[in-house]
């Protein structure tokens, strides 16, 4: 399984349009090669290198299995965003307080739908997803406020 961007290559930096310097909208994600199992999508943006320790930017569930575009500032019919690290609901764009920080997105195959509301966060996912996990793909892209 694969995840990649027209917006940004593998360890590059994501364009300001994406982040809190600009539109503050999720970039174009691609998809492919998703095992035939797979009963669900699944998308966690986290920045490892946050101050606080583990910083969670989106955080979006129950996307189609046969997703293969996600289009920016979009997320696919039925899909479910949930609370990020700041408390809101949907995606939160980079905003590094200093330096450049790492931001992964993840992609996980699930054999299962989520049954969790808009107003759960990443513990909750964690905890619902455990052992569910049949494949998993990282697109990592950086930014750095000038």
């Amino acid at each position: 399984m694969n995840i990649s961007s027209m917006d940004f290559e593998e360890d590059q930096m994501i364009p300001e349009r994406f982040t809190c310097d600009g539109l503050n909208i999720s970039p174009n994600l691609l998809i492919d090669s998703v095992p035939e199992e797979t009963e669900s999508l699944a998308i966690m943006m986290e920045d490892p290198d946050a101050p606080a320790g583990v910083w969670t930017h989106w955080l979006v569930w129950n996307i189609p299995p046969d997703t293969t575009d996600i289009e920016q500032g979009l997320v696919p019919d039925g899909s479910v965003e949930g609370i990020n690290s700041s408390g809101n609901q949907g995606y939160q764009g980079p905003c590094p307080p200093s330096g450049v920080h790492h931001y992964i997105f993840h992609l996980y195959a699930l054999d299962i739908q989520i049954d969790l509301d808009g107003q759960s966060g990443r513990e909750d996912f964690l905890i619902v997803t455990e052992g569910h996990v049949v494949a998993e793909a990282e697109l990592v892209g950086t930014y750095g406020r000038q």
